[in-house]
């Protein structure tokens, strides 16, 4: 895909980011659109946010399941950069949120990362877990610009991960003599997620990849392949994928996540 066509479809995905409006036609169905013009596309959305003065702060997974990868021909997992003004930390484990010119709203509940070091190519669930400082239970808001929720691979990529926000609960610090146990944890554990005080939902870090840690490992390879100049790198918060399915929501709900095996607390949020 030309340049030209990329910068001409970066200011459309960009206006409907910043306005809330709807892409009726995915980038994909457009001839010469593929992943890797997505990533030039995501790249430039990047840029162009970071000039407007919001900084990017990490990174998003989307397709943590090998399944998929299979289904949609994609060799790894994809990403798209989060900011700081979509990363949220919550106070006591409880949050509020409020988002401007929502279309489709889905939450998904995820372990959050954060990075003291590289991630990059060929490193297991333990050396991943080395490079972060502290992980945490996470709300991620997820919002599709497309009709019906319908999208390929690179749709997500080139339209922010659909990422509309991050709510960060209590960080857990990673100390060295931990982490064999929280390789076994994180593969282990299991999360429910209720609405309203209702179980919505059971999921399990097996759900991200068989296991949060090697998603880290799996993004930082993925990224290192893509862009060998511009690694997973340290000061970065990775939000390492859904545990469940997303589940939509709408202002006024109110969620809660809690887990089994793994020692983080609940985890709530109200959406304004």
């Amino acid at each position: 895909m030309a340049f030209a066509e990329v910068e001409t479809l970066a200011r459309d995905l960009l206006t409907a980011y910043e306005t809330g409006s709807i892409i009726e036609v995915p980038p994909s169905q457009r001839p010469g659109f593929d992943l890797n013009a997505a990533y030039e596309v995501e790249d430039m959305l990047k840029r162009w946010r970071e000039a407007a003065g919001h900084k990017a702060v990490g990174r998003k997974v989307g397709y943590a399941n090998k399944a998929m990868w299979r289904v949609l021909k994609l060799e790894t997992l994809v990403w798209g950069h989060m900011y700081e003004d979509t990363v949220h930390y919550s106070e006591s484990n409880s949050a509020t949120l409020s988002l401007a010119n929502p279309r489709s709203l889905k939450i998904e509940p995820e372990i959050v990362f954060g990075l003291k070091a590289e991630v990059n190519g060929g490193c297991d669930a333990a050396t991943a877990l080395a490079a972060a400082d502290w992980l945490a239970l996470g709300f991620e808001i997820i919002d599709c610009p497309y009709p019906e929720w319908k999208f390929q691979p690179s749709d997500f990529v080139a339209s922010f991960g659909l990422h509309a926000a991050l709510v960060i609960g209590q960080k857990l610090p990673i100390r060295a003599e931990m982490i064999p146990q929280l390789v076994d944890d994180l593969a282990r554990f299991k999360v429910k997620i209720s609405k309203a005080g209702e179980l919505v939902e059971e999921g399990s870090g097996r759900n991200s990849l068989k296991s949060p840690a090697l998603c880290l490992a799996e993004l930082g390879a993925a990224i290192a392949r893509r862009n060998p100049t511009h690694p997973l790198s340290a000061g970065e918060i990775v939000s390492s994928g859904t545990l469940t399915a997303g589940h939509p929501t709408n202002k006024g709900d109110e969620w809660t996540v809690e887990a089994e095996g793994i020692n983080l607390p609940q985890l709530s949020l109200r959406l304004t």
